[in-house]
Order: C-alpha cells, then sequence, then structure tokens
C-alpha cells in the first residue's frame, strides 16, 4: 500500500552532526496525522476535544491534518451537502481535513458495527491522500481504526500513538452491548494486538491509565496522558442570555442544564426520575441540549410521567454552547454505575465549571467525584438514587451562595489547570521525552 508523499526517515545518527538548532527544530516541529471517526462539524466529546488539540497543535506550529468520516453523528445521518460522496477533502481552518465514506448508523447492534468497519476500510484511501506524517494519531473507541492506522504507520516509517478516550472493549461488556461469545473475544484480541503494535498509547483521564498499566499490560515506557481540558475563552463568566431566556420561554427560572450526548452511558433516566419528585417546585426546569440514541426512549418517558419542567433541545454548535450555559443556574453530568466508569471524568463537565456553573455529578465513585471535590466546583450524588440527585439539586437552587462559591472554585481551577495550550504543550513535552528514551532503548 502507497501511502500519500513518500519522505525518506529520519537518520536519527547523523542529527548530532547538524547544528543544534536544526536538530531541535527538526524534533519540535512535526508533522501529525489524526485519524478519527469524530470531528466537526459534528458535535459531541470526541469532536471538541479533538478539535482543540488540533488548534493548538497548529499554534505550536505542527504540521497537522485529519483523516476522518463525511460528517453524520450523532444522528446516524450524514449532513447535507455531504451525501453521495465517497472522499472529499476541505480545509478546516488551515487544516486539510479528509473524509471518507461511512455507513451512518446509530445506537447498537449491526449497523453500528457496519458504522465503524466500514469507515476502517475507507479510511485507507483518504490515508493515501494525505502526506507522510512523523506521527499518526489514532482515536479510539472505535477501536477499528488502529488497523489502518498501523498498517499505514508501518507503510510511512511513522511512529503510531493510540489515543484510548474509552476502554473497548470493556465498556460494550458492562454495558451489556455484547455478551460473551465469539465477537467478544475477537474484540479483545483486537485490543490487545492494537497495545502491543502501537508505539505510544495515550490515556485520557488517570483511570484509564492505571487500567492499562496494571490490567491491560501496556508497558510503562509506552504510556502517555492528555486529559481533556477547555477554552477558557469561549467558556467563561457572563451574564445571562436573556434573548435566548424569552426565546425558550423560561424567564424567572432556574434552569439545570444537561448538554451532550444522550446516550445510554450516561443513565439519564435517573435525571427525569429527580424532575419527577421536583414537579411542585415549578421555578426548577431541566434542558437536555443534545442528541443521541436515547433521546426517543427519554422523551417519551418524560411524556409518560408528565413531566411539565424538562425541555429536549436538538443539539447546536459547541461555539453556541457558551449561550446555554449563560441561562443555566447549575450543571448536570451522570454516568451509569459500571466499575469502567470509575475511572471516567466526562468532558462535559469542563464548559461547565469554565463558565463558573457548579457542577452535580450522578454517577459512581472514582475520577469525576474526586475531580469535584479537589476543584470544589460541585456536588456528588450516588448513581441510581434519583432521591439523592433531586436533593442536590434542590439545594443549589434554594442556595445562590454556595452555587456562586463552587462556580467560582471551578472557574479558578480551570484557568489554572485545564487550558488547552499548558496540556499540549506538557504532552509534546513528554512525547519528545519519550521518543528520545525509546531511542536510546534500542
Amino acid at each position: 500500500m502507497k501511502l500519500g508523499s513518500s519522505l525518506p526517515a529520519r537518520d536519527i545518527k547523523s542529527e548530532s552532526k547538524r547544528e543544534p538548532q536544526q536538530v531541535l527544530r527538526e524534533i519540535f516541529e512535526m508533522r501529525i496525522l489524526i485519524l478519527t471517526q469524530y470531528f466537526p462539524p459534528e458535535t459531541g466529546a470526541p469532536q471538541t476535544r479533538l478539535a482543540a488539540f488540533t488548534r493548538e497543535l497548529v499554534r505550536l506550529e505542527h504540521e497537522v491534518e485529519v483523516v476522518t468520516t463525511l460528517p453524520n453523528y450523532p444522528a446516524g445521518r450524514v449532513f447535507p451537502g455531504y451525501r453521495g460522496r465517497f472522499y472529499i477533502r476541505e480545509d478546516w481552518g488551515g487544516v486539510p481535513v479528509h473524509r471518507a465514506w461511512v455507513h451512518a448508523s446509530m445506537g447498537k447492534g449491526l449497523g453500528r458495527l457496519l458504522n465503524y468497519v466500514s469507515f476502517a476500510a475507507s479510511s485507507l484511501f483518504a490515508l493515501s491522500r494525505a502526506k507522510r506524517p512523523d506521527y499518526i494519531f489514532v482515536e479510539s473507541p472505535p477501536l477499528f481504526l488502529a488497523i489502518p492506522a498501523i498498517l499505514a504507520a508501518r507503510s510511512w516509517g511513522a511512529a503510531t500513538i493510540l489515543n484510548v478516550a474509552d476502554l473497548w472493549p470493556d465498556a460494550v461488556r458492562q454495558l451489556g452491548v455484547l455478551k460473551p461469545g465469539l465477537i467478544l473475544r475477537a474484540a479483545e484480541w483486537l485490543e490487545q494486538w492494537a497495545y502491543r503494535k502501537a508505539d505510544f498509547v495515550n490515556a485520557v483521564t488517570e483511570g484509564i491509565a492505571r487500567t492499562l498499566i496494571e490490567e491491560k499490560a501496556v508497558p510503562p515506557h509506552k504510556l502517555l496522558h492528555l486529559s481533556n481540558g477547555v477554552d477558557t475563552e469561549l467558556f467563561r463568566p457572563s451574564a445571562p442570555d436573556e434573548d435566548l431566556i424569552e426565546q425558550l420561554g423560561l424567564t424567572n427560572k432556574k434552569i439545570f442544564l444537561y448538554q451532550g450526548t444522550l446516550g445510554y452511558a450516561h443513565a439519564l433516566e435517573n435525571t427525569l426520575r429527580a424532575a419527577a419528585l421536583l414537579r411542585d417546585e415549578t421555578h426548577i426546569h431541566f434542558v437536555f441540549l443534545g442528541d443521541g440514541s436515547e433521546k426517543s426512549k427519554l422523551i417519551r418517558m418524560a411524556t409518560e410521567l408528565s413531566l411539565e419542567n424538562t425541555s429536549f433541545l436538538d443539539f447546536v454548535p459547541v461555539e453556541q454552547v457558551a449561550a446555554y450555559l449563560s441561562i443555566a443556574c447549575c450543571g448536570l453530568a451522570s454516568l451509569r454505575d459500571i466499575p469502567l466508569f470509575r475511572g471516567a471524568r466526562p468532558s462535559k463537565l469542563l464548559p461547565i465549571i469554565a463558565s463558573a456553573k457548579p457542577v452535580i455529578f450522578c454517577g459512581p465513585e472514582g475520577e469525576t467525584s474526586c475531580f469535584l471535590r479537589e476543584s470544589g466546583a460541585g456536588i456528588v450524588a450516588p448513581p441510581d438514587d434519583p432521591a439523592a440527585l433531586a436533593n442536590a439539586i434542590r439545594r443549589i437552587a434554594r442556595n445562590p451562595g454556595l452555587a456562586k462559591e463552587l462556580g467560582e472554585n471551578g472557574r479558578r481551577y480551570a484557568e489554572h489547570s485545564l487550558t488547552w495550550s499548558k496540556l499540549v504543550s506538557d504532552w509534546i513535552a513528554d512525547l519528545n521525552a519519550s521518543q528520545s528514551q525509546n531511542r536510546m532503548v534500542a
């Protein structure tokens, strides 16, 4: 398989014979190709994270290309303007983006499997249109993308960085999406193959990093860590958008906002049950902003419970989310109570705290609860306990001073520890140090 332009591999030994400034420039100015199934104009946690990562790499003067799908998430339909195409190349803020055909689908089952496999196959063509990179940064899940990434990296002589944003197939097994059998065993084999063949494995959370070392046998020298960050300029304290409040018909309401994917993993039925317990407190209103495989089921449940204190809105571009946060009294996040999610930290938390809004998290004890206690940015409610969640919501609604204090704590923490400029700069330094160490070992 011939991929893109063929540039000569670097001769590391000869670097020491050149001027130090030239060596440093070649080491630190890298060519990075991002291979991902999720990218803007789609919305969602991976899309937002990878967009910010891309922009920051460009700001640091690295050369970046992206290989991704025709946009289709989360609705499971290819967006207008992209339909009927197999491949398209476009410009995204100065970054070449190569888009390839995908079997658009959502939810679980065969359709979703075809969604993953189809892009793993079509991405090979898109990769052939890109330049040879120094690194291929491949997003997982879906884990299937490790196959074209590693094939392309071997053809180019590039290094592979497998970015583990979710431990798959652990997630689908614990959520009951896959039952024990041939398919699950094949997925576990693919997982181990990918960890073994990748040059580096990057963890998005500390919990994932621990699992990769302790349970997945990933050598520590291959492990990198790049946690989620937030754009503290886009998401910042601001006056409520009064026009938006009026447009939504929510004047004089205390708005509790859930923003993001409405999926099975988020156990949002518990939030609706909490809303039912709060139906008599008419100043409290729940807004669900986003789409996902569980949205229609949640809307039916809200109807069956006769909830007049809930609104379901379609997803909006990330730039518009700040306006919705400006009118919120508090942000909500939740995860289903499974062992895997003890090491998770939902990225939707970060725009909330950067906007100086408190967070209520409903989910298992673990990385997210520790994060909120460390930052002082929110309240943790136990999973599968709508009454406890309702009490936490009531506490925030009745105590503006507490809401203000938690919001200010979160904003300070975001400014100090969660800016993309700091996170990506530190990650690049770690990558260079690890690459140098691996060369010396080799």
